[in-house]
C-alpha cells in the first residue's frame, strides 16, 4: 500500500479527497481519523486512485465492445440527460466536463389535480472528452445501467447536437424530449425581442406561451411566434431563430402529451448533477487544475455521488495491483537486459491418465499385485539362523563375561 497508510486509511484519505478541497484533507483527519496526512499526500492519493479508477473504467468499455456482454435489464421508465459545465484549468483556460445522468422514472402524488413524475437518479458518469469519445466512454454507465434493455428511454436534453448523436448511439428509439425550461428561455428571448426587456407585455406574453407549451398545442406557440413583430431588424432576426429552432423540434415539444404518458420533461437531474458532480469539487475559490487530473476527479466524484463507492474501489483496487505487476516485471525485464518482459506462456493442460488393461493393473483395492515391482524385487539377504542356535551363541557369549547375571537383567 502507498507510503505507512493503512488499506482503510488510504481509502478514507482518498474519500475525503473526492468530497472537499486537498487542504482541508489533514484537519479532518485529525479530527474524524486521529491521523496525520499532509493536504500533498491527500491529493497524490486521490489522484492516483481516479487514474486507476478511469484506466479500470475505460477497459471495462473496451472488454464489453470485444466481448458484445449482455447488459442487465433496465427498468421500465428510464431518463437519460446529458449536459456540459465548464471547468477552470491552469494559465486561464477552460474546458467542458460533459455529464451523464441516468434515472428511473416513478409517478409521483399528484399536484393540483395533474400526474406529475418523480426521477430517482441511479448513476452519474462524467468526463473531459470530445462528443464521440465521451459518447463512447458513457457506455460505461448506460451498460450498468440496462438502458439498451430498459422498457422506455426518455431522453430529455436541451438542443445541442451532439446530444442527438449520443442518443443514437445508446438508445435510437428513445423518446426524445426538449428541456422545458431550454425551450421558455428561448421563447424569452423572443419576448424580448420583440417587446423589450423588463416590459410588462414580454412577461404576459412569455407566460401565455410556456402554459400553451405544456399544457396545450404547440402548434398555437409556433404560430405566437412567427407573428411576432419585432420593431427592429436586429429583433426579427432574433425570432426568426428562436421560431426554426423550435420548429426543427417539433414533435420534441408535445410536452402535454408527454405529460399525460407520464414523461419527464425537464432535465433538472442532470442541471444538478453539474452543481452536485462537478463544479461543487472543481470550481472552488481559487482552483486551476491540471487537464490531466480532470478526469481522475470526476471519475471519483461520480461514484460516490451515484453511491457506487464500494464498487468504484475495488474496481480501482484491482487496477493499480495489475499495474504494479506490469511495472515489476518491466522492472525485472530491464535488469536482465531485455528490451520486452519475457511473455509467460500459459499452464500446459492437464495430463488425462489412461487407463490400462486389468492384467496390467498393479495396485488392486489399494493392495499391490503381483506384477508390482515391489513383489518381483528381492534383497540378497543371508538367511538367519535357527531360534536354538541363537540361544547357544548367547550363552556362549555371556560365558565369557565377568558376570553372568547381567543374562537376567
Amino acid at each position: 500500500m502507498p507510503g505507512q497508510l493503512s488499506p482503510s486509511l488510504h481509502e478514507a484519505v482518498v474519500r475525503l479527497g473526492s468530497w472537499i478541497p486537498f487542504r482541508r484533507v489533514p484537519q479532518e483527519c485529525r479530527a474524524f481519523l486521529r491521523t496525520t496526512v499532509s493536504a500533498e499526500t491527500a491529493r497524490r492519493l486521490t489522484e492516483a486512485a481516479g487514474a486507476a479508477l478511469v484506466r479500470a473504467e475505460d477497459a471495462t468499455v473496451d472488454q464489453r465492445a470485444r466481448d458484445l456482454s449482455e447488459p442487465p435489464e433496465g427498468p421500465v421508465l428510464q431518463q437519460l440527460s446529458a449536459d456540459g459545465a465548464m471547468v477552470p484549468l491552469r494559465h486561464g483556460v477552460w474546458a467542458e466536463v460533459k455529464t451523464l445522468a441516468i434515472g428511473r422514472v416513478e409517478p409521483s402524488e399528484p399536484t393540483k389535480g395533474a400526474a406529475t413524475t418523480r426521477t430517482t437518479v441511479t448513476a452519474y458518469f462524467s468526463r473531459l472528452a470530445d462528443a464521440a469519445r465521451f459518447g463512447y466512454l458513457a457506455t460505461y454507465a448506460t451498460h450498468a445501467a440496462g438502458t439498451s434493455r430498459a422498457g422506455t428511454v426518455c431522453a430529455v436534453v436541451d438542443g445541442a447536437p451532439w446530444l442527438q448523436e449520443f442518443i443514437d448511439l445508446h438508445r435510437p428509439d428513445a423518446v426524445r424530449i426538449l428541456d422545458f425550461p431550454h425551450a421558455a428561455e428561448h421563447l424569452g428571448q423572443a419576448a424580448e425581442a420583440t417587446f423589450g426587456a423588463g416590459n410588462p407585455a414580454a412577461a404576459t406574453w412569455l407566460t401565455q406561451q410556456c402554459h400553451e407549451l405544456k399544457h396545450g398545442d404547440p402548434e398555437h406557440v409556433l404560430a405566437s411566434v412567427a407573428n411576432l413583430a419585432p420593431p427592429t431588424p436586429a429583433g426579427s432576426q432574433r425570432a426568426t431563430q428562436v421560431y426554426r429552432y423550435l420548429a426543427n423540434r417539433r414533435e420534441q415539444i408535445t410536452d402535454a402529451t408527454f405529460r399525460a404518458a407520464g414523461y419527464p420533461i425537464g432535465d433538472g437531474m442532470v442541471e444538478s448533477a453539474n452543481k452536485l458532480v462537478v463544479e461543487a469539487r472543481l470550481k472552488g475559490s481559487g482552483m486551476h487544475w491540471v487537464r490531466a487530473n480532470v478526469n481522475p476527479m470526476v471519475a471519483l466524484r461520480a461514484a460516490v455521488c451515484s453511491d457506487q463507492w464500494d464498487v468504484a474501489w475495488g474496481l480501482l483496487t484491482r487496477e493499480r495491483r495489475h499495474s504494479q505487476a506490469e511495472r515489476g516485471r518491466h522492472r525485472r525485464a530491464a535488469r536482465a537486459g531485455l528490451a520486452s518482459p519475457p511473455v509467460i506462456p500459459p499452464p500446459p493442460p492437464p495430463r488425462v491418465a489412461r487407463s490400462k488393461p486389468s492384467e496390467s493393473r498393479l495396485v488392486v483395492n489399494g493392495k499391490p499385485t503381483a506384477e508390482h515391482p515391489w513383489r518381483r524385487f528381492r534383497l540378497p539377504i543371508a538367511p538367519l539362523p535357527s531360534g536354538r542356535k541363537m540361544l547357544r551363541r548367547t550363552l556362549r557369549a555371556a560365558s565369557t563375561r565377568k558376570n553372568p547375571s547381567t543374562l537376567l537383567e
